[in-house]
């Protein structure tokens, strides 16, 4: 797929904003209306109404986000796990069966483990960078593939070309979340991805201020996704719209400023005694940084590291630092710490996220925009004390 003319800075700023500007304002405003008059729309889905999904304040997001991925639509949802589970319950059916990335964000994992078997859907999972593996896993029922573009919290990265290439061979829906990597990073459609889901939450919004999620790919796979959203009603406010809006106008120099601190620090762990092991794609020992480096325009604000003295010593650490907040979320501004354990994967019981290599002393690091070697400071007396 070619890139589009204009830079995604530029998109940012302008994609999906009304020509011509509302009563001249340069920012949207909020349409707080939960209805609208009827103007003679003869499909449901086509009514005016918040919970469709339709308001100005959705409309012009769609536009932005449809631009961000360079693809032909896109959909705002109430959360992250609201595009994800959407999504796989538009994809599948009773009886259809889904490969997924073994090593997902918790919730992802959990709707999989506890909800989808319910629902009469099978899924096997698939290990990201093995290819070669991945036919033994196919069914005849077998009708997506679900990966993420850097993995949570290992950040791993899949063999994104061979997971197109699988899919289209076999004539699947390639999912793909891109939370961790963002539009300015990579965008997975035009590797050829069907679908392209996001955590608007993290760094689209940027603020930690909001819940929201999207889904971007062709139109014929993302109508059916709407229809199935207002059905279900995981409908983002005009509100959150507005503050998402705001909030992606400033991503690119907000990854790129991510992009740049996290490597710094990613290589100052790396050369620290006390740690044992960092996980982050832009480091050249790590395992696909090849792959990242040849498909990825920066490598992510996420890092995860490892403690020579375990859990005990990783608690100490968190108690120590001054900076970083301990919290279950990423990217935002502000810096946040956690164990993956203890948050994104508790949900996971404990022999899950051993064979995962999630161990309980792992340490998942979401570097905000404070000054890089403020942080970095701030790590090396933690680690030191």
């Amino acid at each position: 797929m070619t890139r589009k003319t204009q830079g995604i800075e530029t998109q940012l700023i302008h994609a999906g904003e009304p020509v011509p500007r509302i009563d001249g304002s340069l920012v949207t405003p909020i349409f707080q209306s939960s209805t609208y008059e009827y103007t003679g729309a003869e499909d449901y889905h086509d009514l005016r109404y918040i919970r469709l999904n339709n308001t100005p304040n959705h409309v012009g997001l769609h536009a932005k986000l449809a631009a961000l991925e360079n693809t032909e639509a896109a959909l705002v949802t109430a959360s992250g796990m609201a595009a994800i589970t959407t999504t796989l319950l538009t994809v599948l059916s009773a009886g259809d069966h889904l490969l997924a990335q073994r090593c997902l964000y918790g919730g992802t994992h959990d709707f999989l483990t506890h909800d989808l078997e319910r629902m009469g859907m099978a899924f096997s999972f698939i290990p990201g960078d093995r290819p070669d593996t991945w036919p033994e896993r196919l069914r005849p029922q077998t009708r997506a593939v679900y990966v993420e573009a850097m993995s949570n919290p290992m950040l791993e990265i899949p063999d994104l070309e061979a997971v197109v290439a699988f899919a289209r061979e076999h004539k699947l829906v390639s999912i793909i979340d891109a939370t961790f990597a963002t539009p300015i990073n990579i965008r997975p459609c035009e590797l050829g991805f069907d679908l392209c889901v996001h955590s608007c939450t993290k760094y689209l919004n940027g603020h930690s201020d909001i819940v929201a999620g999207a889904v971007a790919g062709r139109t014929e796979l993302v109508e059916p996704i709407r229809r199935t959203l207002n059905h279900l009603g995981g409908t983002l406010d005009p509100h959150a719209c507005f503050l998402l809006n705001r909030g992606l106008k400033t991503l690119a120099v907000r990854v790129r400023q991510h992009n740049e601190s996290a490597l710094a620090i990613a290589r100052f762990l790396a050369s620290h005694p006390a740690v044992a092991r960092v996980h982050y794609p832009g480091l050249e020992n790590h395992p696909q940084h090849a792959t990242a480096a040849r498909l990825f325009d920066g490598f992510g604000g996420m890092l995860s590291f490892e403690l020579t003295g375990g859990a005990d010593a990783a608690d100490r650490v968190l108690d120590r630092l001054r900076l970083p907040m301990s919290g279950p979320s990423l990217g935002g501004v502000e810096s946040l710490i956690t164990r993956p354990a203890t948050t994104s994967h508790a949900g996971l019981d404990p022999e899950q996220r051993r064979e995962l290599g999630i161990t309980d002393g792992l340490i998942r690091f979401s570097v905000g925009l404070e000054t890089t070697r403020d942080l970095i400071d701030d790590l090396e007396q933690a680690l030191t004390a």
